[in-house]
């Protein structure tokens, strides 16, 4: 553990008043550290502290239990922390079956109640457990700081969820096509209540901070991608860039009721963020949360056909298991770019007409890795 770290305050309340949690891929790291920790050091720990993907902050995890399983193998539990995000895993248990391999290397396995990779499109590959990248970065992190320089002897690390297959039906993992059980997720280590009336409320307030000092431009992000195009390509302030999470229409109303307030035109309002989310507008779904919307590829297929493409590619993009995996398909069209602007240019339409007081509603998509896709490719 690096000594820079400070601690994250789980305690202290997300700026919606809510509170916030761990993610599975906290838990699971958490309960890795603590298996090796007693698999290699004897050390039976109640809590450990595991390193966050950002660089500043580690998190104190309590530990459920661990035991040896047999004379190779440590099993260490951890129980999921959702804080007040509506979370289908809040309370499930965590856990991680650690042993040695010998091989040097670091192995990521699916326990009982992980889900395996069936399917191309996700950020895992088909045939590998449903672990993502910044989870399986932090629990390589959490083995390095156990083994503290000390030969690395190769490591298995199976992580289970005890009846993930009951609760991964709840989530849209069978459509995804991720078998077997949940997925291990997060991309900050930290479960942000943005899901709850609460957080609607909040994003006003952010709206109006936005708008606050008569920009002439603000943009909306669904989630984190966007965020680096709105600083670094359009110029824009941190407080003008308000991440309004599923509720699109709820965002739009809150700014079009500001800036009637102010008695303006505001030049430009941008949308950044990754087509799975934005291109569900299409349907004309203005709360883009899979417990309120389906899939967005019927709507991109649709577009697809409008241009004109064969009908072959029509229905690869209609059976798609995520738009990410759309995203792949159409990598290898001379005029990917197009199609993506296409979707651009209609979702935007749609936005438009919610926001009068906007001169222009300009979007921009982006791969879950941050490629621009359309105009901004």
């Amino acid at each position: 553990m690096s000594p820079v770290r400070q601690p994250y305050d789980l305690a202290a309340p997300a700026p919606n008043g809510m509170r916030r949690g761990r993610t599975t891929g906290s838990c699971a790291t958490a309960a890795v550290k603590a298996a090796l920790m007693l698999l290699l050091d004897g050390v039976d720990a109640d809590e450990v502290f595991i390193s966050l993907p950002d660089p500043d902050f580690y998190l104190e995890v309590p530990v459920e239990r661990v035991a040896w399983l047999d004379e190779n193998t440590v099993r260490a539990e951890v129980l999921k922390y959702a804080g007040d995000d509506p979370d289908n895993t809040d309370g499930a248990t965590i856990f991680a079956e650690v042993k040695l391999n010998h091989t040097g290397a670091l192995r990521f396995l699916a326990a009982p109640g992980v889900g395996m990779v069936t399917q191309p499109g996700l950020r895992i590959p088909p045939g590998e457990p449903a672990i993502n990248p910044v989870p399986r970065q932090m629990m390589r992190m959490a083995v390095d700081e156990v083994l503290a320089g000390r030969p690395d002897p190769g490591i298995d690390l199976a992580i289970g969820c005890v009846d993930g297959d009951k609760i991964a039906k709840r989530t849209f993992n069978p459509m995804l096509g991720i078998v077997g059980g949940i997925s291990i997720l997060g991309t900050s280590g930290i479960v942000e209540p943005m899901s709850q009336a609460a957080w609607i409320a909040s994003i006003e307030v952010y709206v109006r901070v936005a708008l606050g000092e008569l920009p002439t431009a603000i943009a909306f992000t669904p989630g984190k991608i966007g965020r680096g195009y709105a600083a670094d390509t359009l110029g824009l302030e941190k407080k003008q860039v308000v991440q309004i999470a599923n509720f699109v229409g709820d965002s739009l109303d809150f700014a079009e009721s500001v800036l009637i307030e102010q008695g303006r035109i505001l030049n430009t309002l941008w949308v950044l963020g990754h087509p799975g989310k934005i291109a569900k507008l299409l349907d004309g779904v203005w709360d883009t949360h899979s417990g309120k919307s389906g899939m967005a590829m019927d709507a991109v297929a649709g577009v697809a056909a409008d241009l004109g493409h064969a009908p072959e590619l029509v229905a690869q993009i209609k059976q798609a298991n995520t738009v990410e995996n759309v995203v792949q398909i159409m990598s290898s069209q001379p005029d990917a770019r197009g199609y993506w602007m296409e979707i651009e240019r209609r979702t935007a339409a749609r936005m438009a007409a919610k926001v009068p007081s906007v001169r222009q509603v300009a979007v921009r998509l982006f791969s879950m890795d941050g490629t621009p896709l359309g105009e901004a490719a």
